[in-house]
């Protein structure tokens, strides 16, 4: 019982560091400060987070940092001085070497011929086959699942939340499915009041209680839009495929929302291999 308690207590932690972090990503993060929002050893909790979170919290801050840059630099006008210095760095240069180094391209081509730029293309000339999507039909999933409200490109916080819950409850499946619900178009009102959803299929058997809710994700038709790039890029995906696929397949979207499944993880592979099917719900023909 003891073993569980302390268990829990380490992920309650470390849940509460992440916090932190993506509370104040665009300030100094020192690591004595982080060792004290865990309450644990300075001498010892950076190398517990490695351990139980599978990369260091240097690693964490940096991915997370330049995922935050690579949103304003696929959806804003924001200079790329500005964007290097809210991420962190006190140079271009510096900036542009470790984003090549996570996304495979300097900033400057990212921003002109990133896959938002391929999407954006598609969508003015109203090209509805220029990328793949399949109609397929899926079973109804029963999910164990964690709330987020603000941006959709830290819906990954909330993913991180339910595995460490579901790790300290033991009852995270052995291949895990990561699934992202999102409830509200982020063109409309105010990106801190974006509602969405971390998910993972369990067994019908497995309780589900607070802090974790239940979702069931419906069965039936859907359309899939395969993707390949960084999660800041997907906006464009979203509007070829709901203002120029859509129109022309013949299909009604069903009444339930768009979600994404995770096919890899940004710890482990570059920011222009991470891969996700978007799953856009269809109205079942009867």
């Amino acid at each position: 019982m003891l073993k569980d308690h302390t268990q829990e207590s380490y992920h309650t932690r470390l849940n509460r560091v992440l916090d932190y972090v993506y509370t104040h990503l665009e300030e100094d993060l020192s690591f004595d400060r982080l060792a004290e929002v865990a309450c644990l050893s300075p001498y010892h909790w950076s190398r517990i987070y490695s351990a139980m979170r599978g990369e260091t919290i240097a690693a964490t801050i940096r991915r997370l940092r330049l995922q935050r840059a690579s949103d304003r630099l696929a959806n804003s006008e924001l200079d790329i001085e500005a964007v290097a210095e809210r991420a962190g760095y006190s140079s271009t240069d510096t900036f542009g070497r470790a984003f090549k180094q996570t996304f495979g391209t300097t900033p400057t081509a990212y921003r002109e011929k990133g896959a938002h730029a391929g999407f954006k293309a598609a969508s003015a000339a109203g090209d509805a086959e220029g990328f793949p999507v399949a109609v397929e039909t899926l079973p109804e999933r029963r999910c164990a699942s964690v709330d987020h409200t603000g941006s959709y490109m830290e819906i990954d916080h909330a993913m991180g939340q339910l595995f460490a819950e579901l790790v300290a409850r033991q009852t995270l499946p052995a291949q895990p499915t990561m699934i992202g619900v999102f409830f509200d178009d982020p063109d409309l009102g105010p990106e801190e009041e974006l509602r969405s959803r971390a998910c993972l299929p369990v067994a019908q058997d497995v309780p589900i209680d607070a802090p974790l809710v239940e979702t069931v994700l419906r069965g039936g038709p859907y359309a899939k839009l395969s993707y390949t790039g960084p999660y800041a890029n997907m906006r464009g995906a979203y509007r070829w495929f709901l203002g120029v696929w859509l129109p022309a397949s013949g299909y009604e979207p069903g009444d339930a929302p768009i979600f994404e499944a995770y096919l890899n993880d940004p710890r482990e592979v570059p920011q222009n291999e991470l891969r996700t099917d978007i799953h856009l719900p269809l109205e079942v023909v009867r």
